[in-house]
């Protein structure tokens, strides 16, 4: 004797009906200008000490720097580098090129 099938006499729902929300009204899309590559030149090796203060390497000696690593960051390449020189961090800084250079 076959089995009964339990499932298959069930009757079938229709499909709920929902309201279909209000659209949103979207802004139009921006359009995005490609920006240029920035090119950087040579890089050159700042330390900077617990206080924030930062010393540039020239002419064998190391100078103290106006700049500080935050000001350099704004429109440079910093790379904080592994190495500490007395317990002062060091960064690789590399400053664009003038446009057209």
């Amino acid at each position: 004797m076959t089995k009964k099938n339990r499932y298959g006499n069930r009757p079938t729902k229709p499909p709920r009906r929902r309201d279909a929300p209000a659209p949103i009204a979207r802004a139009a899309p921006q359009l995005r200008e490609k920006k240029v590559p920035a090119q950087y030149g040579r890089p050159f090796i700042v330390l900077e000490d617990g206080d924030k203060n930062t010393f540039k390497y020239q002419n064998g000696a190391w100078i103290p720097d106006e700049t500080n690593i935050a000001q350099y960051r704004l429109d440079s390449q910093v790379k904080q580098l592994s190495q500490q020189i007395n317990s002062m961090t060091r960064y690789e800084v590399r400053s664009p090129l003038p446009v057209g250079a």
